[in-house]
């Protein structure tokens, strides 16, 4: 299974569990495994077990939300021999952090710390070092910061902007059902209120919102397609590499709200 994955995301080939090994893996991740949310609209459960996760997004070439895609890849790392711990992260909005274990990270320990993440959407490319607190770490998607938040809390900051609080304390993959359940059945929760899929191309990224098509390049400029039913098929075969039956596609169909 483990070369089964690696060949679902392009990485044949050794990966020893080197810095440069890990960077390739989460870049390889990123470009190729959606973050989507299309199981939630269809009513299917999302259940954080790894034999299931790892069959969703390898045997099924499917993508997932936080909770499945760093959960499946932390696994991915283990096997390959990489020191892996789950974090437990609070997403950061203007009301405030999220609930608790409202988004799943990873550290990985070898020369350095480094957070990793496959799973938070448009966010950094290639891991960062959890060793420089404050300090701005370049990355293809801006300058990133990790700030001491205090209590054992650290924040990630995006050009200025906050993106999650995180702790280092290690957690165990079950540890997060309760807000796994959360974000699938809470109308509070942004996941429930509209489908999404996305993925970064060419320096930019598409997504599929709804029944918007957007399309961002690396320049940032922005064009957006409404498209009909009967296409909605084609474009996450196209775009996102996502084949659903027709039954499930029609189901989509009349849930066409935007998270955008």
């Amino acid at each position: 299974m483990v070369d089964d994955y690696l060949h679902r995301i392009g990485a044949d080939g050794p990966v020893p569990p080197t810095p440069d090994s890990l960077a390739r893996l989460m870049g390889a991740h990123l470009a190729t495994v959606p973050f989507e949310n299309l199981d939630i609209h269809l009513g299917v459960p999302i259940v954080l077990d790894v034999e299931r996760l790892v069959a969703k997004i390898v045997g099924r070439r499917r993508g997932g939300f936080c909770y499945e895609l760093n959960g499946a890849f932390s696994w991915l790392l283990e096997q390959l021999g990489f020191p892996v711990h789950r974090l437990e992260a609070r997403v950061l909005t203007p009301d405030g952090p999220g609930i608790h274990f409202d988004h799943l990270c990873l550290e990985v320990q070898l020369d350095h710390p480094w957070l990793v993440d496959v799973g938070f959407g448009a966010a950094f490319a290639a891991p960062l070092r959890l060793d420089l607190p404050d300090v701005v770490q370049h990355d293809p998607a801006g300058g990133f910061r990790i700030i001491d938040a205090g209590d054992g809390w650290y924040d990630l900051v995006h050009n200025d902007a906050p993106q999650y609080r995180f702790s280092r304390q290690p957690h165990a993959l079950a540890d997060f059902a309760d807000g796994c359940v959360y974000h699938q059945t809470s109308p509070e929760s942004h996941f429930t209120q509209g489908t999404i899929c996305t993925l970064p191309v060419d320096g930019g990224r598409t997504t599929l919102s709804g029944s918007m098509l957007i399309r961002t390049s690396a320049t940032g400029e922005r064009t957006e397609t409404r498209i009909d039913p009967y296409q909605l098929g084609p474009v996450l075969a196209e775009h996102f590499g996502v084949v659903l039956s027709s039954a499930d596609l029609v189901r989509l169909s009349t849930d066409n709200r935007s998270v955008i």
